[in-house]
């Protein structure tokens, strides 16, 4: 196991005052050193994996020392009830990223979607969301009728959820309009029903991308790699 001390140091020292404003216009909340995510790819490839430093490390409620611990986690030593007490920390979208990048590699996936996407949290039904989009892009055998039943729920919840979950919805539809001809076809019709998603980004240029025009480009994208 790394020393968690020691690892913190070092994230301490790679920290920048310009980072944690940036981070700050992001949702991101203290305590955290303003690492960047160059810097923190880098560590995590070198320290992974690593369980009992990932465990030291989230417990330490720093933020950069949370996504350090999602990169070297292994996902092989977690388990569900470890992943929904880290889940209940979620307070950010870019950590939702992470974590849903980290569930998606463990056995939890499917039912941490199912379940996640109910939850009365803006930040756990947001993180459900993006583990759909997960699911969505993933080389697995679940059926097209799951995903037409996530549309579904998408085009009836999308207009009253919360701030951060229309995004999400709006970033799981794009996804499974990409899984196949079939579903692109579904997606699009019930983003064109749908309409504009407005999401407020707070003080940032973010933009919520128009999900018809986005499954278009993935697909043209794909056709001209195929030729």
């Amino acid at each position: 196991m790394g020393d968690p001390s020691s690892v913190l140091a070092e994230l301490e020292a790679l920290g920048t005052a310009q980072n944690r404003k940036v981070y700050a216009r992001h949702g991101v909340n203290e305590p955290m050193f303003g690492v960047s995510f160059a810097h923190l790819r880098k560590l995590g490839k070198k320290l992974r994996p690593d369980h009992d430093l990932a465990q030291a490390l989230w417990a330490s409620g720093n933020h950069d020392a949370r996504v350090l611990a999602l990169a070297v986690a292994d996902p092989a030593q977690s388990g569900r009830s470890e992943i929904e007490v880290w889940a209940t920390d979620l307070g950010n979208y870019v950590l939702i990223d992470e974590m849903a990048a980290f569930v998606a590699r463990t056995p939890f996936l499917d039912g941490c979607a199912e379940d996640w996407i109910d939850d009365t949290s803006e930040w756990m039904a947001s993180a459900g969301w993006t583990l759909v989009a997960q699911q969505a892009l993933g080389d697995n055998d679940l059926e097209d009728q799951y995903f037409e039943l996530r549309l579904a729920s998408i085009e009836a919840g999308i207009a009253t959820a919360a701030n951060r979950v229309r995004h999400c919805m709006n970033g799981a539809l794009i996804a499974i309009g990409g899984r196949n001809e079939a579903l692109r076809e579904r997606a699009t019709a019930a983003a064109r029903r749908i309409g504009p998603v407005v999401v407020d980004h707070g003080e940032t240029s973010c933009k919520t991308p128009e999900a018809v025009a986005y499954i278009d480009r993935i697909w043209a994208r794909r056709n001209k790699r195929s030729a």
